[in-house]
């Protein structure tokens, strides 16, 4: 029923259309001089990206003192539910600050055009250069920036190290993905392990990865559905190579793909590069037995660079304190130091690309097979291909996954399951 009614308020606001600007209050200017800046602002966030807001607020205070910050801590669950309920109700209830996966942006500023300030208006668009251009196209909303970068997850192929030499393989000679699944066949029949983790119904993390690696993702770049590319066929039938050489193991969820990781049930872990911070945590006594290379390619010359995940902060326009808000948003999002936090503490990998130069970054780790793992990562952010994002994207991943399961699980042939897939998305869009 709470579901219901939250979908009846989402129908009336778009029916009724948003409020003016009197209702929010004055459009802030930017910040001139902090020494006025002054006032009480609330930030929204979960988990450890909360804990990591936090963190920050002592230095921030440092420069804004007489800002006051109090960061609330939700399940991400929840706050989305509540952040929608704020902005159908014409910002009652509203932080001045929320914390964002990159992949709801879309949906939230297209359906609410009016909900969130508009940064680039702020003086944020000076901070351009600091970030890559795929990440600021995930920011960006008629060519204003609508959310600040915060994180991101530049993608590579975890693996164990010690399995790969008790079962001969070289990680070096993984170039193509044809090499991985040779590679994993050999894994298989030596230790009885499979290579890599798929929610086979509900995720295509993998399949989307191959799509970014490749320059595209569900719409190309006039918007339009693409989920019988060149690139989606390739990728889903590479996915289909590996489920058929029984080297994908149908984990469940989140709590699926760390267990197997810990548990040794799967010799790599193709994810996004927050997920050192998990495998630290969750293994310990794997110490020195996890390394990392990059996705494999399609095809000589082809690029193997890709990204998962990352999140943004957006300001409330219907804050009262505009200015506090942008001032604690723009610190956060650029303060080296304060970038580094979330990166020390969880794993949160930053998008400040001035902070790639700091040791914490560049160092040799331990846990990662002695190797300088996150300069790795870091030296491929600039490379990432930019895909095109919009307000449909978690519809079509579900859709995605649907079509994913019907390939592996029920022998649908791909570009079957590919036609019927858009199909689906394009009904389910005029709807």
């Amino acid at each position: 029923m709470r579901k219901w009614l939250l979908s009846l308020l989402v129908l009336i606001v778009i029916v009724s259309g948003c409020s003016n600007d009197a209702e929010k209050g004055e459009t802030g200017k930017g910040i001139e001089d902090p020494g006025e800046v002054a006032g009480k602002i609330t930030v929204w966030g979960w988990d450890v990206a909360a804990e990591t807001l936090k963190l920050s607020v002592d230095k921030f205070k440092e420069e804004y003192p007489d800002v006051e910050v109090e960061v609330e801590d939700f399940n991400s669950g929840d706050l989305y539910e509540k952040l929608t309920v704020g902005l159908v109700s014409k910002g009652s209830g509203m932080p001045d600050v929320i914390l964002m996966e990159d992949e709801r942006i879309p949906g939230y500023v297209n359906q609410f055009p009016e909900g969130f300030l508009n940064l680039s208006e702020m003086g944020y668009d000076k901070h351009k250069a600091l970030f890559s251009e795929a990440k600021l196209e995930n920011v960006m909303h008629e060519d204003s920036i609508v959310a600040a970068p915060w994180d991101i997850g530049p993608t590579g192929v975890f693996y164990r190290v010690d399995l790969f030499e008790e079962a001969g393989v070289n990680a070096e000679d993984i170039v193509t993905w044809d090499d991985y699944v040779k590679a994993g066949i050999q894994i298989k029949d030596k230790l009885g392990i499979k290579m890599l983790p798929i929610d086979i119904a509900k995720y295509d993390g993998v399949f989307s990865q191959m799509m970014q690696q490749q320059g595209t993702s569900y719409f190309n770049e006039n918007d339009e559905i693409d989920l019988t590319s060149e690139e989606a066929v390739r990728s889903m039938e590479m996915v289909k190579k590996l489920y058929d050489n029984d080297l994908v193991l149908n984990n469940s969820g989140w709590d699926g793909i760390v267990t197997a990781t810990v548990n040794g049930e799967v010799a790599t872990v193709p994810y996004g590069a927050w997920y050192t911070g998990t495998i630290m945590d969750q293994a310990p006594d794997l110490k020195g037995k996890w390394d990392m290379f990059y996705l494999p390619q399609f095809s000589e010359g082809g690029t193997r660079y890709g990204n998962v995940g990352g999140s943004a902060i957006l300001v409330s326009a219907y804050s009262k304190n505009k200015n506090a808000a942008y001032a604690f948003t723009e610190f956060f999002t650029t303060d080296v130091d304060t970038q580094l936090l979330g990166f020390e503490k969880y794993g949160l990998f930053p998008s400040l690309k001035s902070t790639y130069d700091s040791p914490i970054l560049t160092g040799n780790s331990a846990y990662f097979n002695n190797k300088p793992i996150f300069k790795n990562f870091a030296d491929i952010v600039s490379e990432v291909p930019k895909v095109n994002m919009n307000k449909y994207n978690a519809q079509a991943s579900q859709i995605m996954a649907n079509a994913q399961a019907s390939v592996l699980l029920e022998g649908t042939p791909v570009q079957e399951a590919l036609e019927k897939a858009e199909k689906q998305l394009v009904n389910e869009i005029r709807e």
